[in-house]
């Protein structure tokens, strides 16, 4: 899958992809833009349970000595675009925030970037792209092409959008594309020459529809996921992550991973729900 690769990148590369070419990444970098949101409230307390179970976190470098502890074993997936807020008209006016030095520093296995592909500041991410991808060469850094949609682009979800938006990230040089799960999904992995990993975005109705996304996705040809709000905002952070990884490495069945999760369905398996939730979290938990 790496192969043309330099060994460095190759090796970073083994602490995001596991040998059975699967991988299931915890995003929990949803501060950088959003703050706190409901089921990160204490992000320590937060991924505790979740931690064993995943291959690689994506989070952001304010975020990883507080409260990540440096015996993880997972690979570290860094958030290096931002600058932007919820509170907002849109999202999409990020900058290129954290340098490739910054990244290795903290031990990185590889370094995020958000593209806004068609948004009013189009130009500007895909500049930070290119940016980011020309400092991490010369750590031989990989770099994940973040296909961002925001507010302005919410209803952009679909195949056209999201095969073209991929594949430009691609040609531009990143190493891994996550994007989103749509229909006629297997049309945006054959167009990108890169791999794809498949982003949860905001809250489904059901752990059965984040099983169902999973699964689909990896038959249609994506190498894994990289979820958070379906994880950590579920009513069983640990039963649902432990289901989507039955599903990429011990290759479950739809059913199987389900009857998996309704077994871990306990009590203290449930999360805590620390602060209230109301309406104008809900509208703010759904962007992006």
């Amino acid at each position: 899958m790496f192969e043309q690769m330099s060994w460095g990148k190759r090796n970073r590369l083994s602490r995001i992809v596991k040998p059975d070419g699967r991988s299931l990444m915890l995003a929990i970098d949803h501060g950088y833009f959003m703050g706190s949101t409901t089921g990160m409230e204490q992000p320590t307390r937060a991924i505790a349970p979740l931690l064993p179970h995943i291959d690689a976190l994506m989070v952001t470098p304010g975020l990883l000595a507080p409260c990540v502890d440096a015996s993880l074993e997972a690979g570290v997936v860094l958030r290096a675009s931002g600058g932007n807020t919820i509170l907002a008209e849109d999202i999409d006016d990020e900058a290129y925030i954290l340098s490739a030095r910054q990244a290795v520093a903290l031990n990185a296995s590889a370094v995020a970037i958000n593209v806004y592909v068609g948004s009013t500041h189009s130009h500007r991410t895909i500049i930070n792209l290119t940016r980011a991808i020309e400092d991490a060469s010369q750590y031989h850094l990989p770099v994940v092409g973040v296909t961002g949609v925001g507010k302005g682009l919410a209803n952009k979800k679909d195949k056209r959008y999201l095969s073209h938006a991929s594949r430009l990230l691609a040609e531009l040089g990143a190493d891994l594309i996550k994007t989103y799960y749509a229909e006629g999904f297997e049309e945006i992995v054959l167009k990108c020459p890169v791999p794809i990993i498949v982003a949860g975005g905001p809250r489904l109705d059901s752990y059965r529809d984040v099983l169902e996304m999973t699964y689909n996705a990896v038959q249609m040809g994506a190498i894994g996921v990289d979820m958070g709000r379906n994880i950590w905002q579920s009513d069983y952070p640990a039963a649902i992550i432990q289901g989507i990884k039955g599903i990429l490495h011990d290759g479950l069945t739809l059913n199987e991973a389900d009857d998996l999760v309704r077994s871990l369905c306990t009590p203290e398996n449930e999360r805590a729900r620390l602060f209230e939730f109301n309406a104008e979290d809900e509208k703010l938990n759904k962007v992006h």
